[in-house]
């Protein structure tokens, strides 16, 4: 959907986008059986990606409270559409500069180091961990927008800083050419970088900003099974209810009802599809559906499956469906 920016004066103009990654780990868990040995691994990258997403909201937070004298945009969770898919945490836009935010939320003593790039962090019981470096996901994300900004003849100073979601983190050892901020410096930072010349006129900079926003690309991520390497055969099968948690749903003429508390919901099947998808692989043929739904009608999965706005591709029994996650659920 093209998106036209004349005439809104929002300073966000674009929030983080819902983390699929998170929606299919929570599935995911949900349909396995206790004590299978992936279970850690699935709980402990759950924990990861709900860090982050808490630094990026607290980076939002601070940014939503901040008063600029002049036009300025503010882009969360921004992936323009380029030759290399890329992602940027926090994106501001002005008429004068863009500053891309890498946005980390890592506790423990960090070390930067240079050579070869990496983020070392050491917990409080010395245990040491190693990361990709953000600055070099920072440098990465500002040669590609440079890039996606060129091909548009746009051509802007552009700033950089990795985020420490929290004071807690101690920097131990910082990188030599990049600034390191926490969330509170985040608006004097913004506010101090030299302003002389604007490079963009007003409507230079709404079609900018209606470019960007109309060019990202929602980050899609690969289902679980695909990604960790887990069998279908060993997650449960079946309508799982939104109230108890349970898997087992059954289905009735007008909606599904659960036999253990007996709830009623006539959307039960979207949300259960939604999990295949996420959990299993990108497309669906009606027998998968039956079997997955505990449907033994194929007339009845054909109808859900038609009921939910899928693409469909091929015919007859080879026919396949996917889902746009895109799309507003």
């Amino acid at each position: 959907m093209q998106v036209d920016l004349r005439g809104v004066f929002d300073i966000c103009i674009k929030s983080r986008d819902p983390s699929l990654k998170l929606e299919g780990l929570v599935s995911a868990q949900c349909r396995l059986p206790a004590g299978h040995p992936i279970l850690p691994v699935l709980a402990g990258k759950q924990a990861s990606v709900e860090a982050g997403i808490g630094g990026e909201d607290r980076v939002a937070e601070v940014l939503r409270k901040v008063s600029f004298s002049f036009d300025h945009h503010i882009f969360h969770d921004l992936s323009p559409s380029s030759d290399e898919n890329f992602q940027m945490d926090t994106f501001t836009l002005n008429c004068w500069f863009g500053v891309v935010l890498e946005v980390k939320n890592i506790g423990g003593s960090l070390e930067f180091k240079d050579n070869p790039p990496q983020l070392i962090r050491t917990r409080e019981d010395g245990h040491r961990d190693g990361f990709e470096s953000p600055v070099v996901q920072l440098e990465r994300n500002y040669e590609l927008l440079s890039n996606w900004l060129r091909s548009r003849n746009i051509k802007i100073p552009l700033y950089g800083a990795v985020v420490l979601a929290y004071p807690k983190q101690i920097v131990a050892l910082p990188p030599k050419n990049t600034k390191i901020l926490f969330p509170n410096l985040i608006p004097s930072y913004l506010k101090n970088i030299p302003m002389q010349q604007p490079r963009l006129d007003l409507d230079t900079f709404n079609w900018l900003s209606t470019e960007l926003l109309n060019s990202h690309q929602m980050y899609i991520p690969k289902p679980i099974c695909e990604s960790y390497q887990i069998p279908f055969s060993d997650f449960k099968t079946g309508v799982r209810c939104l109230i108890c948690g349970r898997i087992g749903m059954v289905k009735t003429p007008r909606t599904w009802v659960c036999p253990f508390c007996e709830w009623h919901d006539h959307k039960a099947h979207i949300r259960t599809l939604r999990e295949w998808f996420l959990i299993f692989k990108r497309s669906i043929t009606n027998k998968e559906c039956r079997e997955f739904l505990h449907v033994d009608d194929i007339y009845t999965a054909n109808r859900i499956l038609n009921s939910m706005n899928l693409t469909s591709e091929g015919r007859f029994r080879y026919r396949s469906y996917t889902l746009d996650f895109s799309l507003k659920k």
